[in-house]
């Protein structure tokens, strides 16, 4: 990267953590939840990220996702994103997140944030990085499923937006 460019401060306005989980870490988590991969190594696992188009995206975005379980899975993705951040002069980064994607699989809400924010605090504390978190909502979901974890997110106070991602059909 030019020297300029890597130098000059920086801010992340649009960017969702599930996402930024890259094949080495997921490896990593996967082996520490006990799941099982498709794929048995990083470079065969790293080809499935090549893809075309939003919902092939999501294809691979919703099978990885899956290894994200407990609150270390998620500090640990969103620090190893705040880390190469910070090597790329990011001074603050707005995150999405996407809780629906793990609460429909029995992942406590409270988990999924608790794990982000510690990795937030920690972050700021060591790199100076600061960083905001946006919850959005899986617009191919309803609208009581939104509810639900908008009511939970309210009572945490830690969001600062919502927005909508997802399939787009």
């Amino acid at each position: 990267m030019n020297k300029f460019i890597k130098n000059i401060p920086k801010t992340e306005l649009h960017l969702h953590i599930e996402g930024t989980l890259e094949p080495e870490m997921l490896f990593k988590i996967a082996k520490r939840n006990k799941i099982k991969l498709k794929e048995k190594f990083v470079k065969e696992l790293k080809s499935s990220y090549e893809f075309d188009n939003l919902q092939d995206f999501l294809n691979v975005y919703n099978i990885r996702s899956k290894a994200l379980i407990k609150k270390m899975d998620f500090y640990d993705l969103t620090v190893a994103y705040l880390r190469k951040a910070h090597q790329q002069n990011v001074l603050h980064a707005e995150m999405f997140f996407d809780p629906q994607t793990h609460t429909n699989r029995g992942i406590k809400y409270i988990t999924i944030l608790n794990g982000i924010s510690s990795a937030m605090r920690d972050a700021e504390k060591k790199w100076g990085i600061s960083s905001k978190l946006i919850m959005c909502f899986q617009r191919d979901l309803n609208a009581d499923s939104a509810m639900c974890i908008l009511k939970e997110a309210l009572k945490h106070k830690k969001i600062v937006a919502v927005g909508l991602d997802s399939a787009e059909i």
